[in-house]
């Protein structure tokens, strides 16, 4: 039985090289280009033929074509408000209590619902798949790509002072046969200017919690650790942000880390992920 219905009566780790990261291959928040389209499960452009389009919304009953309110059993099987009456509220195609499932209303919270494109630093509009918007994040916004659970990458800015809201590139880690985004951002906490790295999972809430990480940024014989449990990209990286919900370092807490006249940012930050037993 579905549930909620009633029956009718009929660590495999690696260890990627440094990566050195520039502000200059960042993109400040809003100035980013704005990348638009929709990456849909039939393809890179979300092409659909004109039959199986046609097929989706052809209500079973009456043969016509659906339109809102359309509703739906708890099985995932659709039917036109018309013929929702004259079925007496059964699902012809499993005998399931039709209830009062409408498909608009189910598609906002559905975990099959496509995900919004991760990267952050422009507002890109498209959405689609895990595997699609892996091919977007790769193929349209260059995102770095890595293998691996581990990571050692520097954050590199030579007049920090002169930039108080900017996003790194985002970096992408394949560990586990599962996609991790990596985000870096400096932004005004308050009055005080911080830097925050933080990790979202490419999947849902339920599968995130699955997983853990830590992150770690240090000099001069102190260190800083951060653990978590990597947020799932349903929430915006603004969401996350703005939550605290990872490594936060004052600025002048991460120019003492870097070394040197305290002038340049060279941030290293290391990190892993592991799935929870």
């Amino acid at each position: 039985m579905a549930p909620g219905g009633s029956t009718c009566k009929e660590v495999l780790e690696s260890h990627p090289t440094v990566a050195d990261y520039d502000i200059g291959t960042a993109k400040v928040e809003n100035n980013g280009t704005t990348t638009k389209g929709n990456l849909g499960l039939g393809g890179k452009h979300g092409v659909y033929s004109n039959n199986g389009v046609h097929e989706l919304l052809e209500c079973p009953v009456c043969s016509n074509l659906m339109y809102p309110p359309i509703h739906q059993c708890p099985n995932g099987h659709t039917l036109c408000s018309n013929c929702k009456i004259r079925v007496h509220n059964c699902c012809p195609t499993c005998r399931y209590d039709l209830g009062n499932i409408s498909k608009l209303k189910h598609e906002q919270h559905c975990r099959f619902r496509p995900y919004n494109c991760p990267y952050a630093g422009s507002e890109c509009s498209v959405t689609g798949d895990i595997p699609s918007l892996v091919a977007h994040l790769k193929d349209d916004h260059n995102v770095d790509m890595h293998d691996g659970c581990t990571f050692n990458h520097r954050y590199v800015k030579s007049n920090p002072h002169e930039v108080e809201n900017a996003t790194w590139m985002l970096t992408v880690f394949n560990c586990f046969g599962r996609q991790f985004c990596l985000h870096f951002e400096a932004f005004q906490l308050g009055m005080a200017p911080v830097y925050m790295a933080f990790l979202r999972f490419m999947g849902d809430d339920n599968e995130a919690k699955k997983f853990s990480y830590s992150l770690e940024v240090g000099g001069n014989g102190r260190k800083l650790i951060w653990q978590g449990i990597p947020r799932s990209i349903r929430d915006s990286h603004k969401k996350v942000r703005d939550s605290q919900d990872g490594l936060i370092i004052q600025r002048s807490l991460a120019l003492y880390f870097s070394g040197g006249d305290r002038q340049e940012l060279k941030l290293r930050v290391t990190g892993r992920i592991w799935k929870e037993e």
